[in-house]
C-alpha cells in the first residue's frame, strides 16, 4: 500500500496514525534483536515503518534484507531509504530491484550525508547529484509502482541553512514525482508550523509527515539535537535539566513534553506522525501511551485476516492458510515462498506446489542450546514439560518451540481447560475457541471490514501419548461432530475425515462480499506441518546432553507420541472437545526416563515409534 494512501485515509477519517523508523544494526546479534523488537512493536499499530540506507557494502545489503524481513515475514509495510551517497546508477537499480522483489512499494529518496572520510558531499561517477535526480530516475524506471517520499528541513540541513533555497529544492523534488515529505526531527513546533505555511505558499500540496524523536536519556537527547542543529525550547531544558541524571525521570518528563508537542501538531490539522525510534521501544511506547494511541479494547488493532498477512511479492492477495502454522507465521512464509501463486478465495491442492524443505532459514528452532536451556529449563519428566506449557498459558514465558509469539488473547476463553489438559499430560501446541457470530470489530476475535460477523470452530492440537491414543480415537470417532487427524513422527496416520479436502475453521460474513474462509484444516498440509512439529521437538531435545533426562524425555515424546488435531464442526458448542477428553491422564507423569541399558530403552509412556497403538 502506498504511503500517500495511508495518509489520505487518516485525513479522511480524522483518526491519527503513526509510523516508525529503524536503522541497520552493526552486528548479527543486533539484527536478530531488532527483528524481535520490530515484531513486538508491530503490535503498537504502526501504519508503516521505514528503514534507513547504509551506504556501501554490507550495511547497504542489510537495508534490503531488512525490507524483505519486514514485508514478507513481519507483515509490516516498509519504506526503504535510498541515497545518492556512493551510489552509481547500477547500484541504485540493484537496490530498486531488490525492493521491488521484496514487495516494497515505498521509497524515501535522499541525497544522503557525505561519507565519513569526506568533509563535503560529492556525487559518484555515473551517480546522482541531487535527490530530485534520484526521484526522476525512480519514476522513469518504475512508473507509479513506488510511492516516493523526500526529506524536508524545517531548521535547515548540515550544509545549507538558506530556507528559500531549500524550499526551491523541495519544490523541484515534488515536481519530479515525490508524493510525500518526511521532515527532519525538531522540537520547536511553532517554527515547524511556520515552515509548513511557507511550504504551502510555494504551491507544494503533498502531505507533510513530521519527524518525532522521543526522549530516552538526557545525554542522547542533547547529542541528537546538537547533531541535527535542532533548536530545543527553553522550557524543555528547564524541565529536563533538574532530572538529567535520572533516566527514569527523564523518560517520564520527556514523554509528556513530546506528547504535548504531538497534540499541538495534530491540532494544526496534521494527522500522521513519524517516530525516530533509534531501534528502541520504550521511549516511543511511553509517548504512544500518553497519547492513548496503543491498541486497547476501545482502540483494537485492526487486521484484515485472523492471521498476520505477508506483504511479500505476490502475496498481498493471499487470504487462506492452514491453521497449523498460526503460531509460526515466519516459518509458513518461508516454506511457501517459492509458490508461483497463493490461495485466494479458496484452498487448492497443496501437493502442488509442495511445501519447502525444513532446512531453510527461519524454520528450525531459534537460539543457541544455552539460550534455550535458560528459557525452558531442564525438564526431566512429562510433568515438567506440562508445567512449562502451563506457564506459557499463564503468560509467564513468551515462547515455546512451537510458538514464536506469546499466547493469543482469545485463548483466555479456554485457558482453564487448556491448563487442565496439560496437567493431565496432554501437551497442547495450538488451539482456538468456538466463536458464533461476533462483530468483526470485536477487540479480541474481530478481523476484516467493519459491519461484518466472524465465526470459528473449536480447534485443538496436541501431542498425545500412545498409552492414551486408542481411547481418544474411540471417543472422537463415536462423536458425530468431531473430525481428527493423528500422526506419528514416522507417518503412521489415523483420521476420520471423509476427504483430503479443506475444512474451514474460521470464516467471516461481510456486506457486499462472498463468505471469506481464511483458516482451514487439511490433510496434506497437516502432514507437512507434522514434519516441522516433530523436528522442532527433536531440536529442543538436542539442546541437552545425550543420555540426560531432558534429552530422553523429549526424544521419547518425539519418537513415540502422536500429533493430533481435533475440529468440533458444531461451532455452537464450544466445550465438546474438552468434554470428550475428560478423565484421561498420561500414566507416570513424574517418572524420569532412564538411559539405555543393554542396547534397549525403556518406554515409560507408551508404545515405540511406528507401532499402531490402536491395533
Amino acid at each position: 500500500m502506498h504511503i500517500r494512501d495511508m495518509l489520505a485515509e487518516a485525513e479522511r477519517t480524522g483518526e491519527p496514525s503513526f509510523s516508525f523508523e529503524y536503522f541497520p544494526p552493526k552486528t548479527a546479534q543486533g539484527v536478530q534483536n531488532l527483528y524481535d523488537r520490530m515484531e513486538r512493536m508491530y503490535n503498537f499499530g504502526p501504519k508503516f515503518i521505514d528503514i534507513t540506507w547504509g551506504a556501501g557494502g554490507r550495511i547497504a545489503e542489510l537495508t534490503c534484507e531488512m525490507v524483505v524481513q519486514a514485508q514478507a515475514y513481519l507483515g509490516l509495510e516498509a519504506c526503504m531509504h535510498l541515497t545518492c551517497t556512493d551510489m552509481g546508477e547500477e547500484k541504485v537499480n540493484d537496490a530498486l530491484r531488490k525492493a521491488y522483489k521484496a514487495g516494497c512499494t515505498n521509497i524515501l529518496a535522499l541525497r544522503g550525508d557525505p561519507p565519513r572520510d569526506k568533509e563535503k558531499w560529492e556525487a559518484t561517477e555515473t551517480g546522482f547529484r541531487y535527490a530530485r535526480d534520484l526521484v526522476a530516475h525512480i519514476r522513469k524506471m518504475y512508473g507509479n509502482h513506488f510511492d516516493i517520499g523526500v526529506a524536508g528541513y524545517p531548521e535547515g540541513c548540515d550544509d545549507n541553512k538558506d530556507e528559500d533555497l531549500l524550499l526551491d529544492h523541495l519544490k523541484e523534488k515534488v515536481d519530479m514525482g515525490a508524493s510525500f515529505i518526511v521532515t527532519q526531527m525538531f522540537y520547536d513546533v511553532d517554527n515547524f508550523l511556520r515552515w509548513v505555511g511557507r511550504v504551502r505558499e510555494r504551491g507544494i500540496t503533498v502531505p507533510i509527515v513530521p519527524g518525532i524523536m522521543p526522549i530516552a536519556t538526557y545525554a542522547s537527547f542533547l547529542r541528537r539535537a546538537n547533531h541535527m542543529n535542532c533548536k530545543i525550547p527553553e522550557e524543555w531544558l528547564a524541565k529536563l535539566e533538574p532530572v538529567k541524571n535520572d533516566d527514569v525521570a527523564v523518560r517520564e518528563v520527556g514523554k509528556t513534553l513530546v506528547a504535548d508537542m504531538c497534540r499541538k501538531i495534530l491540532a494544526a490539522g496534521i494527522r500522521h506522525l513519524h517516530f525516530y525510534t533509534m531501534n528502541l521501544a520504550q521511549a516511543t511506547r511511553m509517548v504512544l501511551e500518553e497519547l492513548n494511541w496503543l491498541p486497547s479494547p476501545d482502540r483494537p488493532l485492526k487486521q484484515a485476516l485472523p492471521w498476520k498477512q505477508s506483504l511479500g511479492f505476490g502475496r498481498r492477495g493471499e487470504d487462506v492458510r492452514p491453521i497449523f502454522w498460526r503460531n509460526r507465521n515466519k516459518s509458513y512464509v518461508a516454506r511457501t515462498q517459492e509458490w508461483d501463486e497463493f490461495p485466494n478465495g479458496r484452498w487448492g491442492d497443496s501437493r502442488s506446489p509442495a511445501f519447502g524443505e525444513l532446512d531453510a532459514y527461519g524454520i528450525g528452532l531459534t537460539g543457541t542450546n544455552e539460550q534455550n536451556r535458560q528459557k525452558w529449563g531442564e525438564p526431566t519428566c512429562i510433568q515438567d514439560i506440562a508445567n512449562l506449557f502451563v506457564r506459557y498459558l499463564n503468560k509467564e514465558i513468551e515462547y515455546l518451540p512451537w510458538s514464536e509469539a506469546p499466547v493469543a488473547e482469545e485463548a483466555d476463553l479456554i485457558k482453564n481447560e487448556l491448563i487442565e489438559l496439560n496437567q493431565r499430560g496432554l501437551i497442547t501446541v495450538n488451539s482456538q475457541p468456538a466463536v458464533n457470530g461476533v462483530k468483526s470489530t470485536h477487540p479480541v476475535h474481530g478481523w476484516g471490514p467493519s459491519n461484518g460477523y466472524v465465526y470459528q470452530k473449536a480447534y485443538l492440537e496436541m501431542f498425545v501419548s500412545p498409552a492414551l491414543f486408542p481411547e481418544i480415537k474411540r471417543r472422537i470417532e463415536n462423536h458425530p461432530d468431531l473430525t481428527y487427524h493423528a500422526v506419528t513422527k514416522s507417518g503412521n496416520l489415523h483420521t476420520n475425515a471423509q476427504s483430503e479436502g479443506p475444512n474451514a475453521v474460521t470464516w467471516g460474513v461481510f456486506p457486499g462480499k462472498e463468505i471469506v474462509q481464511p483458516t482451514i484444516v487439511e490433510r496434506i498440509s497437516f502432514l507437512a506441518w507434522k514434519d516441522e512439529a516433530f523436528q522442532l521437538g527433536t531440536e529442543w531435545a538436542r539442546c541437552y546432553d545425550a543420555g540426560s533426562p531432558s534429552r530422553l524425555v523429549l526424544d521419547e515424546i518425539m519418537n513415540t507420541w502422536y500429533l493430533v488435531n481435533i475440529v468440533n464442526n458444531d461451532f455452537h458448542r464450544g466445550h465438546t472437545i474438552f468434554e470428550v477428553l475428560s478423565g484421561l491422564e498420561v500414566p507416570d507423569l513424574d517418572t524420569v526416563p532412564q538411559p539405555q541399558t543393554n542396547g534397549t530403552k525403556a518406554h515409560t509412556h507408551g508404545a515405540p515409534n511406528g507401532v499402531d497403538a490402536s491395533a
